[in-house]
């Protein structure tokens, strides 16, 4: 019996050693999950950067106006984008990026989603500072118009930061969402991580080696990102006391 079991081990691991070698080894096929996964985290960056700013705009447009009534015309544009973005999904949303809106040019289809994935992360990440502005206590802002400054100037040195401190593992998680849904950059044909698993697959007509390691790939950086923001909420809790 202990012989078969081990025959089994063994043949079980050539068969994973012949598998393993099919998709990434043999015409150097790691190169596409290589290539892939720098592509996926350019996206992802660069799309959470834009996403926080076009987020802390809106935000701030929003707050403003519910607690001073103010520019109203700039609140009604920003609850309309709020309102198709959140409504529509975010692959739809870069097909028509990228086929409709800029399908007259002859533009690189990494900016492309860049825009596409900032401009959806940017309706999230307004209600992530909205949320955050709006706990701050109301007694805040009488403070700093007290000490003789401005609505803006409050908002910027008093408000914001305290909001900011608030929201900031809320805001770490959206980055942890926005790189999964990165994903379907594929259907522009960008080859990003899940396309470059896809492209072994077709390559070695062998799905379950590399979509496996895509999913690790994935599933490593989101656990290492997840561990990274509790540690940030730990810290961020003992500054409090």
């Amino acid at each position: 019996m202990l012989e078969n079991f081990y025959l089994m081990l063994t043949g079980a691991w050539e068969s994973f050693r012949a598998s393993f070698y099919l998709n990434f080894i043999q015409d150097d096929r790691w190169h596409y999950i290589a290539d892939g996964l720098a592509v996926t985290l350019q996206i992802t960056l660069f799309a959470v950067l834009l996403g926080i700013v076009i987020g802390l705009v809106v935000g701030i447009i929003r707050t403003t106006y519910e607690k001073t009534h103010k520019l109203k015309i700039l609140n009604l544009i920003c609850g309309f984008y709020l309102t198709v973005i959140r409504g529509t999904p975010v692959v739809v949303q870069l097909l028509i990026m990228y086929f409709v809106i800029f399908g007259s040019s002859r533009i690189d289809k990494v900016p492309v989603a860049i825009l596409a994935f900032g401009i959806n992360s940017g309706a999230y990440v307004a209600e992530i500072f909205r949320s955050g502005i709006q706990s701050v206590d109301s007694g805040q802002m009488e403070a700093g118009r007290s000490l003789g400054f401005n609505y803006l100037q409050t908002m910027r040195y008093i408000i914001l930061p305290q909001a900011l401190k608030n929201v900031l593992p809320t805001l770490c998680n959206e980055f942890i969402s926005l790189l999964k849904e990165t994903s379907v950059s594929g259907y522009i044909a960008i080859q990003d991580l899940t396309k470059g698993g896809d492209i072994i697959r077709s390559r070695t007509y062998s799905a379950f080696m590399p979509l496996l390691a895509v999913a690790l790939i994935y599933l490593v950086i989101v656990l290492i990102l997840s561990k990274l923001i509790s540690i940030l909420e730990r810290r961020l809790r003992k500054s409090e006391r």
